[in-house]
């Protein structure tokens, strides 16, 4: 069992069910990822460096990109929710879709392939 496996036996149905879609979808999408942990929170590692974790607080979900430039490069895709640097939040009645998801992982891996996309964006 991985981090982000043990942190899914912890919650209750509801929530696990909506965390784990997340990954699910994450997986599917870069199928070579291992699970681990970064700023203590169970993430999905690719190539050494975090990509995602999911998390559930007392008002709302947060999904974690580990990037404060990742929630402005994917925009449009985000409109709804409650977005800050590097946390995009959402509700069980409004989770994020699929296509949003994607989106903040590939933003992510853009990242990683090229340091320089890691810079502030200029307003």
């Amino acid at each position: 069992m991985g981090t982000i496996d043990n942190y899914l036996s912890e919650l209750d149905p509801a929530d696990r069910a909506i965390i784990a879609h997340v990954y699910d979808v994450a997986r599917a999408h870069v199928p070579e990822t291992e699970q681990g942990k970064s700023y203590g929170m169970p993430a999905l590692i690719h190539r050494g460096k975090a990509i995602l974790a999911v998390m559930r607080t007392k008002k709302h979900f947060a999904l974690y990109p580990f990037s404060g430039n990742v929630p402005a490069r994917v925009g449009a895709v985000l409109d709804g929710f409650d977005v800050d640097k590097g946390t995009i939040r959402f509700q069980p009645e409004h989770p994020l879709s699929d296509e949003a998801i994607r989106a903040v992982l590939d933003a992510r891996l853009a990242e990683i392939d090229d340091p320089s996309l890691r810079r502030p964006r200029p307003d």
